[in-house]
């Protein structure tokens, strides 16, 4: 069985396109969407239009990312990131906002071998595989993992950094960021996970895209674009 994962679209449809189009060159079996889908600034509504078509096509999974929970919430003077929640809200067709909140925060697939989330099982906001600014222990990512039943593979995202680690007979992985990089390589990421007799196998890719396209969009439409396009340009937060 072959699995894509991707995940932190963070509503860049440039990026999104370059990955889809290396997806389909792999022939999946299922595809799964991490979360945090459209908070950010390279065409939101465009990044929802495709994953809405993505879904219909292909019948992605998907999980609820924090910044989804964040597009659930009623805007008031004291709500966090509140500009740019207005102005996503502004972008994006009535109703998505809620329909990402309302995504669960865990998914399960190849008859439970496969545990899929944005942070950890039961939280779209704790990172399973960050403790910090460092990676997390073993033992914290146990405790952190819960009741895995008969999951093999456990995969999420959050932190837009690639990762693989083994736990016992538990694989574990963050699949890396469709946007938004944070490493300085401003590819967009996903994951290839294969399946044979309970033996999973996880590739890693990197997919490049028209970055030049997005940054641009968000210097000329985005909340705050010159500091979206710089991260997109540079792959990592500006100082």
């Amino acid at each position: 069985m072959k699995i894509a994962v991707f995940g932190d679209v963070h509503g860049n449809r440039f990026a999104l396109e370059g990955v889809i189009q290396d997806i389909e060159r792999h022939e999946p079996d299922a595809w799964v969407n991490l979360g945090d889908q459209l908070f950010g600034g390279a065409d939101p509504a465009g990044a929802w239009q495709v994953q809405q078509t993505l879904k219909a096509n292909y019948g992605v999974l998907e999980v609820r990312g924090n910044t989804d929970a964040r597009l659930g919430e009623p805007l008031t003077a004291t709500t966090e990131k509140r500009e740019m929640l207005a102005w996503l809200h502004e972008q994006l067709p009535e109703g998505a906002g809620a329909y990402v909140a309302g995504l669960p925060t865990a998914v399960s697939l190849a008859d439970g071998q496969v545990l899929a989330a944005h942070g950890t099982p039961d939280s779209a906001w704790t990172s399973l595989l960050r403790d910090g600014k460092a990676w997390a222990s073993d033992e914290l990512v146990r405790e952190r993992w819960g009741d895995l039943g008969p999951a093999r593979v456990v995969i999420v995202g959050h932190s837009h950094l690639e990762h693989v680690r083994q736990l016992g007979n538990v694989t574990v992985v963050n699949a890396g960021a469709v946007s938004r990089q944070k490493d300085g390589l401003p590819l967009a990421r996903w994951v290839l996970l294969e399946g044979e007799d309970g033996a999973w196998s996880v590739t890693f890719r990197r997919v490049p895209y028209d970055i030049e396209a997005a940054a641009q969009w968000a210097e000329a439409h985005a909340y705050q674009g010159n500091k979206e396009a710089t991260q997109l340009r540079l792959g990592k937060v500006s100082k």
